[in-house]
C-alpha cells in the first residue's frame, strides 16, 4: 500500500487514465471493424476520416505505436479504395 498522499493520488489518476485509454482503444477497434465490413464505397469514404482521426489520437497519446497507426491507416485506405 502507498505511504504518501501523492502516491495515492497517482494510483487514482493512473486507474482513471487506464479506463479512458481502454475505452478509446476499444471504440477505435470497433470503428475499424465497422469500416472493414462496409461494402458501400460512399458510406465508407464518409466514415474513413473519422476512423483515421481516432487512430491518430491513439498514436498521439501513445496508446498504440506510431508505426501500428500508420499500418492500420494504410490498410484501411487500400480497403476503401478497392471498394
Amino acid at each position: 500500500m502507498a505511504n504518501h498522499k501523492s502516491a495515492l493520488k497517482r494510483i487514482r489518476s493512473n486507474e482513471a487514465k487506464r479506463l479512458r485509454n481502454r475505452y478509446q482503444h476499444k471504440s477505435t477497434r470497433n470503428a475499424i471493424k465497422k469500416l472493414r465490413e462496409m461494402t458501400d464505397k460512399k458510406e465508407a469514404e464518409k466514415f474513413f476520416p473519422a476512423v483515421i482521426s481516432m487512430v491518430d489520437k491513439l498514436a498521439k497519446k501513445n496508446i498504440i505505436h506510431d508505426n501500428k497507426a500508420a499500418n492500420v491507416k494504410s490498410k484501411l485506405a487500400k480497403h476503401v479504395a478497392a471498394l
